[in-house]
């Protein structure tokens, strides 16, 4: 005969039985709030991360942006009529950047002056380049381009590159001021043709724009280009020219004065246009 469970023993063991079912319940929600505690604690670090490594990138990126954000000092353009004997050398040259000298004064010279030779050359060219080039200054060269026929614009070329090329100038520029041709294009590229099939490799074009509108000059075949643009010209800068050309290099005044020269001086800087470094080491380095 089958022995009867008490009533009591049957509540205990019930209780029992929902007390283990209770704390199941409790250790499995307690582990799944662990695991996502940890989920979101990964979570969190790996944004973090994300974000350190994009923060870094971002200040690589700026100091980039202020490497070529150097602060340039004026660039000087100087001729015969700028004395040697009246420049400290020294002084001035810790307050430029580079150099741009005259090397030859074109067809314009019919007679021997004071910063002239009856040739064209310029009486002080190799002064100014040596003593600059002695203070790691470096020099670009320009000549003055008034020939009348094609034959002379060869010939002043030759002239200007042979004075030149042995102070392996940075850069080759042609000064052009005034028309002395029918087609100054021809002349210009007639010039510049010509230096090129001579050595030189860097070959600029200083122009007003004005001028270059009035007797419709084209650019398309100089690597660089330089313009005048005054505005008040009272020796500061005073506005980025208001031009589409794409320039180089801006002469913002012909009445500048630095330290180490009495006298004004023509001021030059490199455009505002562009990234500054980039075009100071194409019209200026090796």
């Amino acid at each position: 005969m089958r022995k009867r469970i008490q009533p009591k023993l049957m509540l205990a063991f019930f209780v029992c039985f929902i007390g283990i079912i209770l704390i199941s319940k409790q250790y499995s929600e307690g582990s799944e709030k662990q695991q996502l505690q940890l989920t979101t604690s990964q979570s969190s670090k790996a944004s973090s991360s994300t974000t350190t490594v994009s923060s870094s990138a971002k200040k690589q990126d700026e100091t980039e942006d202020e490497d070529e954000d150097i602060s340039y000092k004026p660039i000087i353009d100087v001729s015969g009529w700028q004395l040697p004997s009246e420049i400290n050398y020294d002084i001035l040259s810790k307050n430029i950047s580079g150099a741009i000298v005259r090397v030859h004064s074109g067809a314009q010279t019919t007679a021997e002056n004071v910063a002239t030779y009856a040739n064209g050359l310029d009486k002080s060219y190799k002064k100014h380049i040596e003593e600059f080039q002695k203070r790691d200054i470096p020099v670009a060269v320009y000549a003055y381009v008034a020939a009348s026929t094609i034959k002379e614009m060869e010939d002043e070329a030759e002239s200007f590159y042979k004075a030149s090329e042995k102070y392996k100038p940075t850069y080759y520029w042609l000064d052009v001021e005034e028309k002395t041709m029918p087609d100054m294009n021809k002349g210009i590229e007639a010039f510049r043709k010509k230096l090129e099939s001579l050595g030189a490799k860097k070959i600029g074009i200083y122009v007003g724009t004005y001028f270059i509108e009035e007797h419709s000059l084209t650019t398309d075949k100089f690597s660089a280009i330089w313009i005048p643009t005054y505005g008040y010209d009272n020796g500061y800068y005073n506005a980025a020219p208001d031009t589409d050309l794409d320039y180089d290099l801006h002469q913002y005044t012909s009445q500048g004065i630095l330290n180490g020269f009495p006298h004004a001086l023509d001021l030059n800087q490199l455009s505002v246009q562009k990234q500054q470094k980039k075009t100071f080491e194409k019209l200026f380095g090796s």
